[in-house]
């Protein structure tokens, strides 16, 4: 189908989308690389009368660290996060991620902010910023100010951000070095949404396993954090005992719906076998 008719804008600074979303109200939506919203509107799902086209804000694009936090701006793509070497050494589980969304054109458009402030439990990104315990930084007219990742997500595309707002960039702690990751995706095609995904990031003592955190992808109305089972893999030597816990763990808290990926009895014990290959595989990767 054909989108309904609206105007197009296109702000310069972080500044005139806030003031554009203020005088505008409930009849705009931002835009970042469009992979949600524009299917969304094609099918008449969402009939915005106007769009802000986030693209020329220089402000909202890039890649820094202070010292070991990570600073991305809301607009870098997928594209400029798979090509930036210092973010594959430091955190390579970011690079891994990306590289499993969607395709390479998609990639080249798709951004890092779109991605986790739409709210679709499908993407990939926000359970691995939960992972990370990621802050959001968010901006209006009136100020600035930050939310974990893991407060951020309230139901099927509803999140904390409010009217008038924008999410301009993602912070994030660097995992200690020697650290394993793995991101598993469980999906019927390339390019597909997960019919299950898990995040892992390790972190090791000698033997020992001594922080882990665990997200979920696409396995309930929002992603999520699995506290119990990442508090399952700490202080253990993550032997097959551990892994069994965490995964089982891991697929308590999960409430999929039926669909063309599966009935939800599978997707469930599919989360718990992602979440074991994942946590194994972090283990090679750690130290």
């Amino acid at each position: 189908m054909i989108p309904g008719a609206f105007d197009y804008h296109r702000p310069a600074s972080v500044g005139d989308a806030c003031q554009l979303l203020a005088d505008l109200g409930d009849d705009a939506r931002v835009v970042a690389g469009g992979h949600s919203l524009i299917p969304m509107m094609k099918l008449r799902m969402a009939v915005p009368e106007h769009l802000i086209d986030l693209q020329d804000i220089a402000d909202m694009k890039g890649i820094c660290f202070d010292g070991d936090t990570a600073i991305i701006g809301a607009m870098t793509t997928q594209a400029e996060l798979i090509a930036s070497a210092e973010l594959a050494a430091r955190c390579p589980i970011v690079r891994e991620t990306s590289l499993q969304i969607a395709d390479p054109q998609i990639r080249n458009l798709g951004t890092l902010g779109g991605n986790v402030a739409n709210g679709d439990p499908g993407n990939d990104m926000p359970a691995l910023m939960q992972a990370l315990n990621a802050t959001y930084e968010i901006q209006s007219l009136s100020g600035k100010r930050e939310v974990p990742a893991r407060e951020f997500y309230e139901a099927a595309f509803f999140t904390a951000l409010a009217d008038g707002e924008v999410l301009t960039a993602i912070r994030f702690d660097m995992p200690a070095a020697g650290h394993g990751s793995a991101y598993e995706k469980q999906k019927r095609k390339i390019g597909d949404y997960a019919t299950a995904a898990a995040a892992v990031i390790l972190e090791m003592t000698g033997d020992v396993c001594s922080k882990a955190s665990i997200g979920l992808t696409n396995v309930s109305h929002t992603p999520l954090y699995a506290e119990a089972a990442s508090a399952a893999l700490v202080g253990t030597s993550l032997d097959e005992a551990a892994v069994k816990a965490a995964a089982e763990a891991s697929v308590a808290i999960t409430e999929p719906a039926s669909d063309g990926r599966g009935p939800s009895e599978f997707r469930s014990a599919l989360t718990g076998i992602m979440v074991a290959r994942a946590i194994r595989t972090a283990r090679s990767r750690a130290n």
